[in-house]
Formats: C-alpha cells, sequence, structure tokens
C-alpha cells in the first residue's frame, strides 16, 4: 500500500543505548518522520518526549490502538523484542528491529516468520556493510585481487561494562534479557560481515569466554574461530575491556588474507577518514604491490554516522519500492546461529557445526 508523506516511525523502547542517537539519523532522512515513543518507565517516556515534543505510550498496544505507524524501530532488552514486532507487523508496520533482534536464535526467528505472514520488510542494524570502506574492502575481494581466501581476522573491543549502566540498560549484563555478552551483542557484527564480505556461510565454530567481572552472568571477552564452506577460517577477539585511553574507546579491525594478497581495515568510526591498506601480487599491483585506498566521509550526527543515516535510507528505499532490504532479518538469524554455536563450543570446549 502506497505511503502519502514521509513514513512514520514509532520509537519503541528507550531503555538501550541507542534511541537518542538515532533521531538525528530519522530527521536526516526526509522520507522518515518520528510520531511517537513507547516505553514502560514513566520518567524515561517523559523526559524524552519533552526532549523530542512527542506523544509517549507505556504499551505498544496502546500505541497501535491511535497510531497507524509505517516502521516500529524496536529498541526493547533482546528478549522482548519477538512480541513487540509481531505486534507491530500484524499491525501492518514494517520492523526495523536493532540488532542481534532477540536474545536467541528462535526469537529472531519468530520476528522473521511473523514479518513473512504480515508481509512486511524487516531489517536489523548490521550497518557496517553499508560503509564505503566495507564496499570497497568487498568489491577487492570480489575482483580476484587476494587469489583464494584463506583467513580473516576482526576485532572488536568496545567499551566497558560500565557504559551500560551508566546508559540506563543494565539489562544488557543479564544473560535472560540480553541473550549474552560481547560476542552476542558486539560479534554479531564482524559475524555478518564476513558472510557478506566472503559471500558465504559460516558452518563450524570453536570458541572460548573469558569472564572478569563478579557481578554479572556474561562474558568479559569472547574468542572464537569461524570455518566457512569454503575452508576459510576467521580468527574474532571480541570485548567488552578495551582501556579508556583508547581513540573512541574502540578497538576495531578487519583483515582478509588470500593466496596473493591481504585487505586490513583498521575502521575509524568516528573519524572522518577511513584507510583500507592493500598488498598484492596480482598483475593489476604490478609496480605498486602496496596501496592505500582513503574514504573519507561527510559530518553526519547520529548513530553511527554516515552508515547509520545510509541504514535508515535504505530501508526506507526498500519500503517504497518493494525490493529487499541490504540487511533482512535472515541475516539476523543466521548471526545468532554462529553466536549460539560459539557458545555452545565454549562450554564444551571443542568444534561446534552450527547446523546442530
Amino acid at each position: 500500500m502506497a505511503v502519502n508523506g514521509p513514513l512514520k516511525v514509532a520509537i519503541i523502547g528507550l531503555g538501550h543505548l541507542h534511541p537518542r542517537s538515532y533521531m538525528p539519523l530519522f530527521e536526516a532522512v526526509q522520507d522518515t518522520e518520528v510520531v511517537a515513543v513507547v516505553e514502560t518507565d514513566t520518567a524515561m517516556r517523559e523526559t524524552f518526549c519533552a526532549d523530542f515534543a512527542l506523544p509517549g505510550f507505556a504499551t505498544v498496544d496502546a500505541l497501535l490502538d491511535i497510531h497507524k505507524i509505517d516502521i516500529a524501530a524496536i529498541f526493547l532488552p533482546h528478549a522482548d523484542c519477538p512480541a513487540a514486532a509481531e505486534a507491530c507487523a500484524k499491525a501492518g508496520a514494517h520492523l526495523m528491529v536493532e540488532k542481534p533482534m532477540a536474545s536467541d536464535v528462535a526469537g529472531a526467528a519468530r520476528i522473521a516468520a511473523a514479518a513473512q505472514v504480515a508481509g512486511v520488510k524487516t531489517t536489523t542494524g548490521y550497518c557496517w556493510r553499508l560503509h564505503p570502506a566495507a564496499r570497497e574492502f568487498k568489491r577487492l575481494i570480489d575482483s580476484g585481487i587476494l587469489g583464494q581466501i584463506v583467513a580473516a581476522e576482526g576485532r572488536c573491543a568496545a567499551g566497558r561494562l560500565a557504559r551500560y549502566i551508566d546508559g540506563g540498560s543494565p539489562w544488557m549484563l543479564q544473560k535472560a534479557r540480553s541473550g549474552g555478552g560481547p560476542m552476542f551483542n558486539l560479534g554479531v557484527h564482524w559475524i555478518d560481515m564476513f558472510r557478506w564480505l566472503l559471500s558465504e556461510d559460516v558452518v563450524e565454530v570453536s570458541g572460548r569466554n573469558v569472564k572478569i567481572n563478579t557481578e554479572y552472568d556474561i562474558e568479559d571477552n569472547s574468542l572464537a574461530h569461524l570455518r566457512f564452506a569454503s575452508g576459510t577460517i576467521a580468527a574474532l577477539d571480541i570485548s567488552y575491556t578495551v582501556p579508556d585511553s583508547f581513540p573512541h574507546g574502540r578497538d576495531l579491525y578487519l583483515s582478509v588474507r588470500g593466496t596473493t594478497g591481504v585487505v586490513s581495515w583498521a575502521p575509524a568510526y568516528e573519524g572522518a577518514k577511513d584507510v583500507l591498506v592493500v598488498c598484492s601480487d596480482h598483475p593489476s599491483f604490478a609496480g605498486a604491490p602496496r596501496r592505500s585506498f582513503e574514504i573519507e566521509l561527510e559530518p553526519t550526527d547520529g548513530y553511527s554516522g554516515f552508515m547509520g543515516r545510509e541504514y535508515v535510507q535504505a530501508f526506507a528505499d526498500a519500503i517504497r519500492s518493494g525490493t529487499a532490504a541490504p540487511i533482512t532479518a535472515e541475516d539476523g538469524v543466521a548471526a545468532l546461529k554462529v553466536v549460539e554455536a560459539i557458545y555452545a563450543a565454549a562450554e564444551g570446549k571443542r568444534w561446534v557445526d552450527v547446523a546442530e
């Protein structure tokens, strides 16, 4: 059904680090307009609504009784996302569910199934795919200059446990509500990135978790090896223990190595310039086997800056055009299958088949 005017967005859930920083993204995309907020916490809801001049509701049902929304932007505790998504999909709203979508694979699959039955689109926040550096990274791999892909490496250390307490989302540190620690919340980004960069699925994993904190039931660090269908092995180092002195509080790195070349990228995240470093023995690199590709981004307010805006714009475009979103519910389910296998591998100290 055609929508006249901007797509109407409802923010569902405020006890998360991201809803406030998504507001500039929706404002920057002219085809979206936030029209309402849902949050059970009265003080949190009233403060947000006052800051952005929006009506607020205590429940999803109360919202849907009054508003016909086009997009439900869901930022609830992961365990609560499936039920809210099902209700919104049944009401005809397209779903923008913050990654990793649910606290387990079954919950993410519920969201995908509900969207399919209702005929609505679903996306989730793996916006790194939309970074121009990531697109160039994939182009270089697809061009063949790396030869046969042998190995990959990903590092994502972001913040400390305290940031979830300070940010009003302590549920992130409770496994029953969040699903797990850094691998569940952060590692999914790089799992999705490598699936997309290599155009193949993970078939087997090994993993170990390291728990330093004594207050919560999640790990602080998670390390894993992923074996892809072609035999490529990716090593992941995912953590909540980056030093405060690290730039922007994040240590990010991606690398892919083949038989004839290597591409590496340390994302700037909040910086304006990203650099891909490429070394290749491919004939097209003759005379200059080591090259750097610099990518400058325009400063953009909001969560993840430029790529965050691209994520919102791409979903709005998919809704308008009737085409598939760049990141789908099925991508969300696939990433969580890998994470659950990593946790099983860590518990059993063995390699685990993802299909199990």
